[in-house]
């Protein structure tokens, strides 16, 4: 399967492996046909699930990557894997330094629903942007790693798919809760994650045509990912039963490392 899989063009794989996260968001917003409310304890379990693989994934597909790329030169993993690494922590920062304040717009009750709707779907559309550069930059890699970077690609798509989840129901059932038909809440809340494959294939391209900035842009990627699972991810998880976020964090991350032992 891996061996099949890596005769395929990194920006197919970038594609197909952006189109599962899209539709991973498509099965959180199809929510609003099943329930009122999305169980607590299962997006809890979840979010801890995809925190422990997508930092398990960072490392593993990104930065070690980044650092193995530079060849044991240390000035250019000063400057592209620690800088890269900076600067990926620090964007997802500035997004939700972006994100909170129009968060504070949507709770601000003198403001109407449709422009609460409105700042809610844009924040989080906003927010699955790295994402999708990350599994692109990922698979990027791919064309100049072997097997097991592909292994490491899909890993990193499966944790921020399984996250991406209950990112759709949080934005399809607000919608629904404010009076939304059943259909467009879970349009908007599936289209609010269409930006990932896009971005996704975009990032692999790049990362295919700029080779020189290849550890840049995987470090970026992991500091990124990183930032949002241990930012977002992980304390979320904490709101159910702390015993079983721990459980399930270090569950995804131990998977995610034994399918880079095992495979590499």
């Amino acid at each position: 399967m891996i061996d099949f899989l890596s005769t395929i063009q990194p920006p197919i794989l970038a594609l197909l492996s952006g189109t599962l996260c899209f539709l991973c968001t498509t099965l959180g917003a199809s929510g609003v046909f099943l329930f009122k409310n999305t169980s607590n304890q299962t997006l809890t379990t979840l979010l801890a699930a995809a925190g422990g693989v997508m930092i398990a994934s960072s490392f593993f597909s990104l930065l070690m990557p980044a650092v193995d790329y530079c060849n044991d030169n240390a000035v250019k993993e000063v400057l592209f894997v620690v800088l890269g690494f900076f600067c990926g922590g620090g964007f997802i920062a500035l997004s939700n330094l972006l994100f909170d304040k129009k968060i504070a717009k949507i709770n601000n009750p003198h403001i109407n629903k449709y422009k609460r709707n409105f700042l809610l779907v844009s924040s989080i559309t906003l927010h699955n942007i790295p994402e999708g550069m990350a599994i692109g930059v990922a698979f990027g890699y791919c064309a100049y790693g072997d097997a097991t970077a592909v292994v490491a690609a899909l890993g990193l798509a499966i944790g921020i798919g399984l996250q991406n989840i209950p990112e759709g129901a949080s934005v399809a059932l607000p919608l629904r809760r404010d009076g939304m038909s059943r259909r467009r809440s879970f349009c908007i809340g599936s289209m609010s994650g269409v930006v990932e494959p896009i971005f996704a294939l975009l990032a692999c391209f790049l990362a295919l045509l700029v080779e020189p900035a290849l550890p840049f842009l995987l470090a970026f990627s992991a500091g990124a990912m990183m930032t949002v699972a241990i930012v977002e991810l992980i304390p979320e998880s904490l709101n159910g039963s702390k015993n079983q976020a721990i459980l399930f964090t270090t569950l995804g991350f131990c998977i995610m490392a034994l399918l880079d032992i095992v495979l590499g």
